[in-house]
């Protein structure tokens, strides 16, 4: 306990307004603090930084840490022998690591912590104070110098102890040396059998800090690199200091225990496992850290050597390698078809579709890829590859996995844990967790960024889903036919017997109904009978039955919508077809909307309001049908509403893998429309999975 006890620390401050150095005496009371193992980060880092200036003062710490890490393994290697009876073979020759001649050990300063840790009390207070004191002495230094001195100076006495241990029965310097040093009261028979135990743990603890100050050097390595490559260190770096004064409190409680152990008192209790437990505790928070750090500047080299990759031709094997694992160390691939593994050489010379995904998909985002598979079987230069992306796999996201795995029929790949090209194909690909199809070439070549896009609004009609056929299916005009042939067969037949057809939805019910009403008595109207028009008209949201469709069909016929937008080039001057995907997709998040087709062909788009208003004033202009028919007359007078009424057009395009465009025309008037940043939340199941069991 800390209670009634003071620490007195010099802080070293720069004076700027007479340019000398002054020492303030700042008073830490312990009177608030009930334990130093309760004490919070905060707290630790307001007593440490008080004893710290700055880092103005060097040495090759590296180099000594090695001669300290080797003086601190060899002791180990002593107490194994002396005290298990293991023999153990020597460690390798420092002189290997580095040159003497540049190494500047700063022995005063090592003697200066050694005489602190020197013969203290054994409790925590004592250690506590004994590391404020060793952090003001070392106050012109790094943190990770300061902890690498503190562990050299306990090295220096713990070293010494152990090499006379070792030399004590066989030289006679060393015997006497020894009786000095007290090393027959511990290494007797009969002493050691009862101290064996409380030495064991000392030498365990010693090396458990000796390895966190061995990554206390790593990370320091890592801040050589880009910020932007390890986004992670930041973490770690800013708790270094707390973490350097844990380290240090525990080597002032290991030369305590030590100097107990070779006391006249040995049994005088000094519980060393509160130490034992912090100090791994930040052992284990180290490695994670370091983990991550290492897994991201791994990243971050992937993500350089990829895009150096896709620049130039090159085997599109070597690309799958590059992008998929970690160090090249490919894993095999599952053959669907035979739930097989097989080596990734199925790959080369192959125009390959990567599939990614994570393991949320549908049973039709899989259904969708089945008639492509079919069409690789006839074309064997395809294949395609499922890549699920996952960031951290758990029991039962792997047992979705294997359900999908089970029907694709297509490779997957075979590995619980993260791909290398993550960074690569979220950046440049744009992926953000939907399904993306990506199609490259044998030389790795990408020829199409989301093939999915022209796959759910064309199917195997638009294969290969290349640049070229790309290019070809986007001019085809009777888009719409593409568009609804999946949401009910008798819809299909109205398009292919070129029947006027009213698509129309919306959120405004009301406005719904009277659209429905009207356009119901229209297609019955005498003078539509008599001229032999026929008219259907079918409300996205509902069956046609009239039964509401719980968001199938709607959620198929808008995403059917975007992915047709995003077969588009809206970065050029726009044909009729794409004005009109432009504009149907603003409408989206209106009150209503309506299109009339014919057959497959669209004749007008526009607001629920526009077009009902042409509906309502059909005896107003039904004349116009004997002279141009019902298509011309509808679309002409639906252009002089739309210049009466006007509606705002907002865009709100899904930032998935595709072609978003830089900048858009207005579909209507033509102008540059203003850009926006939309958010939206569909409260998906991953959502959800993340609320309390309480609120689910």
């Amino acid at each position: 306990m800390l209670n009634g006890v003071k620490s007195v620390v010099s802080k070293v401050v720069q004076d700027t307004n007479v340019n000398n150095v002054v020492v303030q005496q700042i008073e830490i009371t312990s009177d608030q603090i009930t334990s130093v193992f309760t004490m919070s980060d905060k707290k630790i880092n307001d007593l440490i930084y008080a004893t710290h200036v700055h880092a103005d003062e060097s040495f090759d710490e590296d180099s000594l840490f090695v001669i300290v890490e080797n003086v601190l393994k060899s002791s180990n290697q002593i107490i194994d022998k002396i005290v298990q009876g293991i023999h153990v073979h020597d460690v390798d020759n420092i002189e290997n690591k580095f040159s003497l001649a540049n190494l500047n050990v700063p022995l005063c300063t090592l003697k200066g912590i050694n005489n602190e840790l020197s013969c203290k009390a054994p409790n925590e207070v004592t250690a506590h104070e004994t590391t404020l004191a060793i952090l003001n002495k070392l106050s012109n230094y790094s943190w990770e110098a300061k902890a690498v001195l503190a562990l050299g100076a306990f090295a220096f006495e713990f070293g010494d102890f152990w090499l006379i241990a070792q030399l004590y029965n066989s030289d006679s310097l060393a015997k006497q040396l020894g009786v000095l040093k007290r090393v027959p009261s511990l290494i007797k028979t009969s002493e050691l059998v009862k101290r064996r135990q409380a030495v064991l743990e000392l030498s365990s603890l010693v090396n458990v800090t000796m390895r966190v100050i061995a990554m206390f050097d790593e990370f320091e390595k890592l801040s050589a690199y880009d910020v932007k490559d390890i986004p992670g260190l930041s973490v770690a770096l800013d708790h270094l200091p707390v973490d350097v004064y844990w380290a240090i409190l525990t080597i002032a409680a290991c030369a305590t225990k030590h100097c107990i152990l070779i006391s006249d008192k040995p049994d005088r209790t000094f519980d060393l496992s509160p130490y034992a437990q912090k100090i791994s505790f930040i052992q284990n928070q180290l490695t994670m850290h370091l983990n991550v750090c290492r897994r991201q500047l791994e990243e971050a080299e992937t993500y350089r050597r990829l895009c150096k990759l896709f620049r130039t031709p090159t085997e599109i094997m070597e690309i799958f390698k590059a992008l998929i694992f970690f160090k090249d160390t490919p894993r095999p691939l599952i053959d669907g078809s035979t739930n097989r593994l097989v080596n990734i050489d199925v790959l080369r010379r192959k125009n390959v579709f990567m599939f990614f995904s994570g393991v949320e998909i549908t049973e039709e985002d899989i259904s969708i890829l089945k008639p492509v598979y079919e069409e690789t079987k006839k074309e064997k230069s395809y294949t395609i590859v499922w890549v699920p992306i996952v960031e951290k796999w758990s029991d039962e996201i792997k047992k979705k996995y294997e359900t999908l795995k089970s029907k694709m029929p297509w490779y997957c790949l075979h590995q619980f844990g993260p791909i290398a090209g993550t960074r690569f194909i979220k950046e440049q690909w744009q992926y953000q967790g939907k399904p993306m199809l990506v199609l490259t070439t044998p030389q790795g070549k990408v020829e199409n960024l989301n093939a999915l896009h022209l796959i759910r609004v064309w199917g195997i009609k638009a294969f290969p889903f290349d640049k070229k056929s790309e290019e070809i299916i986007s001019k085809e005009i009777h888009w719409i036919g593409s568009l609804v042939k999946r949401i009910d067969p008798i819809i299909e037949t109205w398009v292919k017997e070129e029947k006027y057809i009213f698509f129309y939805g919306g959120k405004d019910k009301d406005l719904i109904e009277t659209f429905t009403k009207k356009v119901t008595a229209l297609a019955s109207n005498p003078f539509i009978k008599e001229a032999k028009i026929n008219i259907k008209f079918f409300c996205v949201g509902k069956t046609t039955k009239g039964e509401e469709d719980h968001g199938n069909i709607l959620g198929r016929f808008w995403g059917g919508i975007e992915s047709l937008f995003f077969t588009k080039d809206h970065n050029k001057d726009v044909d009729p077809v794409t004005q009109e995907i432009q504009k149907l997709l603003s409408y989206k998040n209106e009150s209503a909307w309506a299109i009339l087709s014919k057959g497959s062909a669209v004749v007008t788009s526009g607001h629920g309001s526009t077009i009902l208003k042409v509906v309502e004033e059909f005896e107003q202009w039904k004349e116009v049908i004997k002279v141009k028919g019902f298509e011309v007359g509808f679309k002409e007078v639906h252009t002089k509403v739309t210049q009466t009424i006007r509606h705002c057009i907002r865009l709100d395009v899904p930032t998935v893998a595709g072609k978003a465009p830089d900048c858009m025309k207005c579909p209507e008037c033509l102008r540059a429309m203003e850009t926006y940043i939309s958010y939206k939340c569909c409260h998906v199941d991953p959502t959800t999975q993340l609320l309390p069991s309480s609120l689910k």
